[in-house]
């Protein structure tokens, strides 16, 4: 049996240039965004408990609660709302294609009985409101021209609907049935002159703001759609608004921009000025990954969402108060790593050259972003060095310190590197590392030998104590070398028990076994195959008492298989990941960390049976 304890979870998916609409429920004080295909709900008092929705068929794009929390509606790239429960299982209630594009933004009305959705309708409609349960169309939103990214439900009797996009437009509709009132447009210099970029209605219905890439931010009427003010100059933003959100009174807003600021802003009572009373700076890597993409005011949070994806949690009670930040990984997880010590530190890669690091029972401790965005594929981590393996014939290494990550040094060996093996045991952590038709063995980040074994290379590993290595072919062929004192390698042996190409290779950690995977999706544990994945094998894991092996396949499962048991007592966790599972490694005896395609990394506690 395994059960779920600890997920590490992704941040939210973002781009530059464009902001991203994340949305809460301020009764269960949850937030929801999305990553891939997934959909995130994550609980602001306890960041690491994490529900995630992964039912999307593309990419999803916004979600948002119904405002008694019992349903979210959640849309994505393909133009399709699903609407599903909160509770038991996430039921899902409806699902109805709405645009002919991806939809950016959707509302729903406070009664719950109507949704509107904006976004690219290609050639079609760009904005539709429709019935929760029958999905039935109420009015004609005319009036766009170009993709619609925000839209806003008036939450108070009567029904408004006020949406803006890339034509520079803040449009107004009257309803239900909707059809189409007024228009803002820039013939004078008080409108917006670029992308409208978000567009929200005060909690109390009286008005509603737009925010824009001219730096602006506009004040309307709730009820008639007339502007009525806007957002003084004086310390303003520098740069490109991306996302506003109102605080729960209804007499402040939060701002985000590319500036890599937040603002706070007091709202005059009529609605005609609006002052900044407060300014967040966030820096976290100094470069354009701090600018600000996102935001949201929910209770008594203020939430910043930057273009790396780091979530900052403010207090809106002690705002000089230093921030919660949650980070973690947009991209998938490539790799995994594990060092001992009172509290496991687990070290995850993702392939667009981000590694994390975290800690058992907390989560995020602290991230590094290589330079010039390197792409990285395997990692490997011994006491505290760290070696990473990419796509330009470099191996790195870099020193692991308490605060964080040291400075990187690399050598070239000339060749793209495939798989990487550290044998703990030796003196200066001998480290074998294959390429496609060889091996590398390094001391430190001196090449000791090059060599070249005649076949096509697929995985390897090197023995603990540096005396033996063992390398899987493209062929599915083992071949078993004894390493010489002058780092050649002989072959002592050839063993041919896989149908595919061989992916993995682990040592146990006594030495006395060995376990592989292959392509064909069959594990050899004990020279007895293992046939129960569906898809390629991408990972394998030993635990440290020598009794248990853990495998992670591209069909999202992780299966782990008791050594001295037959195969029918296999623990099996199925859907571990959406999208395939990269990597595995045991934290403990009964706990396995796996990541994958989803960007996120999970603990599962093993019960053998």
């Amino acid at each position: 049996m395994a059960k779920l304890v600890e997920t590490f979870p992704c941040v939210p998916s973002t781009e530059r240039g464009r902001g991203i609409l994340i949305s809460g429920d301020p009764k269960s004080d949850t937030i929801l965004y999305c990553n891939g295909r997934s959909v995130l709900i994550r609980s602001l008092q306890r960041p690491q408990d994490v529900e995630v929705y992964g039912e999307h068929g593309y990419a999803a794009t916004v979600a948002r609660y119904s405002p008694n929390g019992e349903w979210i509606a959640s849309a994505d790239v393909s133009g399709t709302v699903r609407v599903w429960g909160t509770h038991n299982g996430f039921v899902l209630k409806n699902e109805f294609r709405v645009l002919a594009g991806r939809i950016d933004d959707l509302q729903w009305s406070s009664d719950c009985l109507r949704i509107v959705a904006s976004g690219d309708g290609k050639g079609k409609s760009l904005v539709r409101a429709f019935a929760w349960d029958s999905g039935n169309t109420m009015g004609d939103f005319d009036g766009h021209s170009r993709r619609v990214l925000s839209c806003a439900f008036k939450p108070t009797r009567p029904f408004r609907i006020a949406t803006c996009g890339e034509d520079f437009l803040v449009n107004f509709y009257d309803g239900p049935p909707f059809k189409f009132h007024s228009s803002h447009r820039q013939v004078t210099p008080w409108e917006h002159s670029n992308f409208v970029n978000c567009i929200r209605y005060a909690p109390d219905g009286s008005k509603f703001i737009t925010v824009s890439s001219d730096k602006k931010g506009m004040i309307y009427d709730g009820k008639t759609g007339d502007k009525i003010g806007e957002l003084a100059t004086e310390d303003g933003h520098k740069g490109s608004i991306y996302a506003v959100s109102w605080s729960p009174d209804s007499k402040r807003v939060l701002t985000v921009s590319a500036d890599k600021s937040a603002k706070i802003w007091e709202i005059s009572e009529d609605g005609t000025a609006g002052s900044v009373i407060k300014t967040l700076t966030f820096t976290e890597s100094g470069g354009a990954e701090d600018m600000l993409v996102g935001c949201l005011w929910q209770n008594n949070h203020l939430i910043t969402v930057s273009l790396g994806g780091t979530m900052s949690l403010f207090s809106a009670d002690d705002m000089d108060k230093p921030p919660l930040l949650l980070s973690g990984h947009i991209k998938n997880v490539t790799s995994l790593a594990v060092l001992g010590g009172n509290q496991k530190t687990i070290l995850s890669c993702s392939y667009d050259g981000l590694i994390v690091k975290w800690l058992q029972g907390v989560g995020y401790s602290c991230k590094l972003q290589m330079k010039d965005n390197t792409k990285i594929k395997r990692l490997a981590a011994i006491d505290s060095n760290i070696l990473l393996t990419g796509f330009d014939n470099k191996v790195w290494r870099m020193p692991l310190t308490d605060n964080g990550f040291g400075a990187a040094d690399h050598v070239d060996i000339g060749n793209q590197p495939l798989d990487i093996s550290i044998a703990v045991d030796t003196p200066e952590y001998t480290t074998l590392v294959s390429f496609e038709s060889g091996v590398v063995l390094l001391n430190g980040l001196s090449i000791l030998s090059k060599i070249d074994l005649g076949f096509v290379v697929a995985a390897s590993v090197i023995s603990p104590d540096g005396k033996e290595a063992i390398v899987g072919g493209q062929d599915g062929k083992i071949h078993m070398y004894s390493v010489s004192e002058d780092n050649s390698l002989k072959e002592e042996a050839v063993l041919e028990k896989h149908r595919g190409a061989v992916t993995v290779i682990r040592y146990s950690p006594d030495l006395t076994m060995f376990a592989s995977g292959d392509a064909n999706r069959e594990a050899v544990v004990k020279l007895n195959n293992m046939l129960f994945h569906t898809a390629r094998i991408n990972s394998l894991a030993w635990s440290p008492n020598n009794k248990m092996v853990a495998t992670g396949s591209v069909d999202t499962n992780v299966i782990v298989y008791e050594v001295d048991k037959p195969a029918s007592s296999r623990i099996t966790v199925r859907h571990a990941h959406l999208g395939g599972v990269n990597a595995v490694a045991f934290v403990d005896e009964c706990t396995v960390a796996s990541s994958g395609e989803d960007a996120s990394v999970r603990m599962w506690h093993i019960e053998p049976q």
